[in-house]
């Protein structure tokens, strides 16, 4: 991968001009993500962000980290002791220079350590890293392997079937026999544009399902206002 979106992000912290990034995805037409929205401090922050930063305690590690908004909120106004990990070097880059004192480019499904967390966040369409829903009991289980045995998963997405047309009988018309979470999202920045990947957004019952089958309990912790929720896992 190009890294596109690291790059925009390390592009904005270093004023180096930045842009809009494209994003487009198998159901939905272009779209322009302000790269300066990354950047939000809490109180621009979605209310399920803001719920999930609130019930962060002990050690956490932030998945994604992204610009390292949630991160730095974590780590300056909790003063909570935070690792962020994420998968984009110039990302990582950009999250040390805000001033992360614990930032790595680790892919979650390799992250080797010795420690455990309290809490672990997965947030801005947490479940989408998971790519498709074949690859979630991997995630979870290693995800699970990092919990302390009374730690908390707190991860959010949303329910997509609102995107879908209704045939004559009000039933949603729903291409193939994939699941209607997975897509494919494609990232453009500065007429560059990076390789199609999958994401995957999930309706709570089929993200509650799929912990009850890992070992995990899932709980409803707060709704949004566009059909998306953040949920709390914890070890059966």
């Amino acid at each position: 991968m190009k890294d596109l979106f690291g790059t925009a992000i390390l592009d904005f912290q270093t004023n180096n001009s930045p842009e809009d990034l494209i994003t487009e995805t198998t159901i939905s037409e272009e779209d322009e993500l302000s790269v300066a929205y990354l950047f939000r401090d809490f109180s621009g922050m979605p209310i399920l962000e803001q719920k999930a930063l609130l019930l962060a305690k002990g050690k956490v590690l932030d998945v994604g980290c992204g610009a390292g908004s949630h991160t730095l909120y974590l780590q300056n106004e909790k003063k909570l002791a935070v690792t962020a990990i994420d998968i984009s070097k110039k990302a990582v880059e950009a999250c040390k220079l805000r001033g992360l004192s614990n930032a790595k480019v680790e892919d979650i499904l390799h992250f080797e350590t010795n420690e455990k967390f309290d809490t672990i966040i997965l947030l801005m369409n947490g479940t989408g890293i998971f790519g498709k829903l074949e690859n979630v009991s991997n995630y979870f289980q290693k995800l699970k392997s990092l919990l302390t045995e009374d730690g908390q998963i707190l991860i959010d997405s949303s329910d997509i079937i609102y995107m879908f047309d209704e045939d004559e009988d009000g039933e949603k018309w729903i291409d193939g026999t994939a699941y209607y979470g997975e897509l494919e999202f494609t990232i453009t920045y500065k007429d560059e544009k990076e390789a199609p990947f999958p994401w995957l957004y999930m309706d709570f019952t089929t993200l509650q399902n799929a912990a009850l089958d890992n070992g995990l309990e899932c709980e409803l912790v707060l709704e949004g206002e566009n059909f998306d929720y953040l949920a709390r896992l914890t070890i059966k």
